[in-house]
């Protein structure tokens, strides 16, 4: 048996619009299964995953991984039916919160982005998400820290999507010192900001502590433009913190990131900071 088998999913969310979803994949695991003439130890033992696990997942309590339908499939000779939800079960393991993001995010055709307090999840490592989600109160259990730093990673393929968008990044100082997890953890976390920022989509700039005039004051902003024109934006210290979409507010907080991005660092600036910084640890 598999020794990590809370792999082989995760829970549904109670009331996720997600759930009928993965409900139909559970019946349609159990129909295959039966018509492969296989038990449920039987699979379990095939898949190595618990006959616990393989149960909730044909009920629908739990979200496959896409890897665990595409070996059912082959197992039990399915002929592409369960390979097919592959991908709706990757979202799906998404927490509800961020599969809402992360559609925004893959629809996008620009992203500006201001972090001023954690780095910028989109240029998190793994093992500084994690820490972070392990250092959140109250604690997150085991399950909760392993789904939200997987979400969290896999967003990141859309930093080289095809075709790709156009990302700006302008990062505090101070998130790019504070040692989350150690300095080792900080170390591989710059060198990777390092290797992002050579795409060729994608432009980081430093925020430096020292600066005296700082358009950023009330926190972190983010824009998405998408393709058909329109936008979405939100900012910690405008509009109650909540997301905005007409041209109104948008140019509010396009202008706050301008005047952030002109008092910041150049881009080769700031891969000189972040250069020196890692020479110091």
């Amino acid at each position: 048996m598999d020794e990590d088998v809370d792999e082989a999913g995760w829970d549904v969310e109670p009331g996720d619009e997600i759930e009928p979803v993965v409900q139909a994949v559970g019946r349609l695991l159990r129909v295959c299964r039966e018509s492969a003439g296989m038990s449920v130890s039987e699979l379990a033992d095939a898949l190595r995953y618990g006959e616990d696990m393989i149960r909730k997942i044909e009920r629908g309590a739990r979200i496959p991984r896409p890897e665990c339908l595409d070996r059912a499939d082959q197992i039990l000779k399915a002929q592409g039916h369960l390979r097919a939800f592959m991908e709706d079960m990757r979202k799906a393991r998404y927490p509800k919160k961020v599969r809402q993001l992360a559609e925004l995010e893959e629809r996008s055709v620009e992203m500006l982005l201001y972090s001023n307090h954690n780095i910028h999840g989109l240029l998190q490592t793994e093992e500084y998400a994690r820490t972070l989600f392990e250092m959140t109160q109250p604690a997150l259990t085991n399950d909760v820290v392993k789904r939200e730093t997987a979400a969290r990673v896999t967003r990141q393929a859309v930093l080289r999507r095809e075709p790709a968008p156009t990302l700006s990044f302008v990062q505090e100082q101070v998130t790019l010192e504070r040692p989350y997890g150690g300095k080792m953890v900080l170390r591989r976390q710059l060198e990777h900001i390092l290797e992002v920022a050579q795409l060729r989509n994608v432009t980081l700039q430093v925020m430096p502590t020292d600066r005296q005039e700082h358009a950023g004051s009330q926190g972190l902003i983010e824009v998405l433009k998408f393709a058909d024109g329109t936008a979405m934006g939100r900012s910690d210290g405008a509009f109650n913190g909540r997301p905005v979409s007409s041209p109104k507010d948008l140019r509010i907080l396009e202008l706050r990131y301008g005047m952030i991005r002109a008092q910041a660092l150049t881009p080769r600036e700031s891969q000189a900071f972040i250069e020196q910084m890692l020479g110091r640890l």
